[in-house]
């Protein structure tokens, strides 16, 4: 079975998760203020915790940029924005269904 990994898609504000080649699901996403951009860059999951707390919702995927990760968010408005300050923001549901499908390891890619 192929790896999976991510792909995070700024602009169009998209996270991809992908088996190989083949894209397995979509989920809409909020990213980073133009002052406080998403980083652009090959990434890994470093660490994930279960609700968090605060604007974080209900689950976080650290990335091995200190800082930024991929979470949820208390503000489901914000999903489609360019809102963060710079972390990648899901629907908490979407985190939900993304955690349960990659580990510590996967390769997170972000490109504009």
């Amino acid at each position: 079975m192929a790896q999976k990994r991510i792909i995070i898609d700024l602009s169009d504000r998209k996270l991809h998760l992908l088996s190989g080649n083949v894209v397995l699901k979509s989920y809409p996403i909020g990213i980073g203020r133009v002052l406080s951009q998403t980083p652009a860059g090959e990434y890994t999951i470093v660490n994930r915790q279960a609700n968090p707390g605060g604007p974080y919702g209900a689950y976080w995927l650290g990335l091995s940029r200190p800082h930024y990760g991929i979470h949820g968010t208390n503000r489901p408005e914000s999903i489609g924005r360019r809102v963060s300050k710079g972390c990648v923001r899901m629907h908490n549901r979407d985190v939900l269904d993304l955690e349960k499908q990659v580990d510590i390891g996967t390769r997170v890619t972000i490109r504009n």
